[in-house]
């Protein structure tokens, strides 16, 4: 049953995988880069990611000696920003620790900062041709199922367990290409919903298909608390710049450039919003006030206003650590997807 898994796995990957630059490399680097920048994305959202990565750092150490800023800046839109510090810090102890050379096994991979279990084995699997099973949302999903396995993915100690059962499925010397297969059929084939069991290789085998819990697997029993924020965006302009400042850490958005803001714990009414400004800025002038924004993070529910605002006294800027930029240097500012937004409606 094992072998049969693997040689049908991988006889239909050989014809229908997709054409990806990041499998057409041994370079450690890419791959590195590709699966970071897949983490949470979808491949049609990440790959312009990828290639304009790999545009202006080509090598590792190009990434390593870039300014922060910048990294965050081109990872901008891609959300999960966490991935991108942690990218660039990860490139600058290749630079530093490993002489710009990879790791070349899963337990020393496994070292790098922002590199889990899933990434070391693909680096390992696709760079080195170590046999390490890679298991991710996809590999889950094709082991649960075809083997009925009814164990809590969400759990932890699951992993232990579909990480064995995948490592007995790899053939000899073949760990590329059946990690890269049966990721391919958890993306194209065994999808999360409507499955395409007609055509999946494994379907005449499958626990799931025959008795029609494809809806029901994998088991994944986890509640995701989501946290409301009501965020009030005030918009300082002075003639063509706009004041705006750096996100510090411990909350979203680290290391990106968003506005002076004031957050409460409830939504408020314009009249509400009138009052918080004018109780902490008696002098100044509200030129408008959006209506509410949604904006949806993985955790997090937001709703942002935008106010513009007019006043002559600017002590603001050294009490909120505000600095005004010009529209050139806005642009080139790492910003939330939220705050680009905002800056595309008013052609700004």
């Amino acid at each position: 049953m094992m072998q049969n898994f693997s040689n049908r796995l991988i006889n239909w990957y050989k014809n229908n995988q997709r054409e990806l630059p990041w499998r057409n490399t041994l370079d450690p680097y890419k791959i590195w880069l590709s699966e970071i920048i897949l983490q949470q994305t979808r491949v049609n959202q990440g790959l312009p990611y990828f290639i304009n990565f790999v545009t202006h750092y080509p090598k590792v150490h190009d990434l390593a000696n870039a300014p922060e800023d910048e990294v965050m800046r081109l990872w901008q839109g891609l959300g999960y920003y966490s991935r991108a510090r942690n990218l660039h810090e990860c490139a600058k102890s290749i630079v530093k620790d490993y002489n710009g050379e990879f790791p070349h096994t899963y337990e020393e991979l496994l070292r790098l900062k922002g590199v889990g279990k899933y990434t070391a084995a693909a680096i390992a699997s696709f760079a080195f041709g170590q046999a390490v099973p890679v298991v991710d949302g996809n590999v889950f999903r094709v082991l649960a199922r075809y083997f009925a396995i009814q164990d809590d993915i969400a759990q932890p100690k699951s992993f232990s367990k579909f990480f064995n059962i995948a490592n007995q499925l790899i053939p000899d010397k073949q760990a590329n290409t059946f990690n890269q297969a049966i990721m391919e059929l958890g993306a194209m084939i065994c999808r999360p919903k409507k499955p395409d069991c007609e055509n999946c290789p494994l379907n005449h085998d499958c626990e799931a298909r025959i008795h029609h819990k494809q809806t029901e697997l994998p088991v994944k029993i986890k509640r995701i608390k989501v946290k409301h924020r009501y965020l009030h965006y005030l918009i300082w302009q002075n003639e063509e710049k706009l004041a705006m400042k750096k996100r510090g850490s411990k909350d979203i958005w680290q290391g990106l450039f968003d506005f002076d803001l004031i957050e409460t714990k409830e939504a408020l009414t314009k009249e509400e919003i009138f009052n918080a400004i004018y109780e902490k800025f008696p002098n100044v002038k509200v030129v408008e006030i959006s209506e509410p924004v949604k904006h949806i993070l993985s955790h997090q529910r937001l709703e942002a206003v935008f106010v513009e605002l007019k006043t002559s006294n600017e002590n603001f800027l050294n009490d909120n650590s505000l600095q005004y930029y010009t529209k050139q240097e806005v642009e080139e500012l790492p910003k939330p997807r939220l705050i680009e937004n905002y800056l595309t409606s008013k052609n700004f």
